[in-house]
């Protein structure tokens, strides 16, 4: 295992921050982010593309779920999404250079790109431009194996992840531009039979049984709603 990667699977990774809306923490929001590295734990988190060209901490295609504003993300500036706020915390919508820089190496950081279709590649390019710049340890991953293709091809130096099993044919993918698997739990059993030597990451965890059945499979985790030991 390339030693980058080794760093970034030292320890388990919250699903999109160690968010709490109860106490106001947010997913993929900056207070979700201070309070994973509070806890000791790496950060995953999720890009989308603003109209501008810029990368956004944002889960969801549409705001509507996690803000009071409704539409495509991809339609707004990243300074118009910069405005808006996430409902139910002070946060709003970082941009993925200033997610970074509040993190400032300080965890590990598992970016998803999420996949924009159509042979769309812009928010790959520009993630692979911000995870270069970032000082460090980061992984780029995502469902699409064209966007992973996509930074390989663009020179990308960070670990590099296809996320499944939602595959074309639901299969585990031949290996060759990706560095690890990040894997439904559920299907986790087959991706460590058909790879045996690839490090994994299991998603999304949600209890202890989960975790160990990962752990017995060699996998770290994605987590939410348990708090394993960091």
């Amino acid at each position: 295992m390339r030693p980058d990667l080794a760093t970034i699977l030292a320890r388990p990774i919250a699903h999109r921050g160690l968010h709490d809306a109860g106490r106001g923490a947010i997913e993929n929001s900056l207070a979700a982010a201070e309070a994973a590295v509070a806890g000791g734990y790496g950060i995953e988190c999720d890009v989308q593309l603003t109209g501008d060209g810029e990368a956004v901490v944002f889960h969801d295609e549409t705001l509507d779920r996690l803000t009071s504003e409704t539409g495509p993300v991809s339609v707004r500036t990243a300074a118009e999404l910069e405005a808006i706020g996430l409902k139910g915390g002070g946060d709003r919508i970082p941009t993925l250079g200033a997610f970074l820089s509040a993190i400032a190496g300080r965890v590990p950081v598992v970016i998803e790109i999420k996949s924009l279709g159509e042979g769309d590649l812009r928010l790959a390019g520009r993630a692979v431009a911000l995870a270069a710049a970032y000082r460090g340890p980061v992984a780029l991953k995502s469902f699409d194996p064209a966007v992973m293709a996509h930074c390989r091809a663009s020179g990308a130096t960070c670990p590099l992840g296809l996320v499944g099993p939602d595959q074309p044919g639901g299969g585990v993918p031949p290996e060759g531009f990706y560095d690890f698997l990040s894997w439904n739990i559920g299907e986790l059993g087959s991706a460590r039979a058909a790879h045996p030597a690839t490090p994994l990451m299991s998603w999304t965890v949600r209890s202890k049984d989960q975790h160990d059945l990962a752990r017995s499979l060699g996998a770290q985790i994605v987590f939410e709603r348990y708090r394993p030991a960091p």
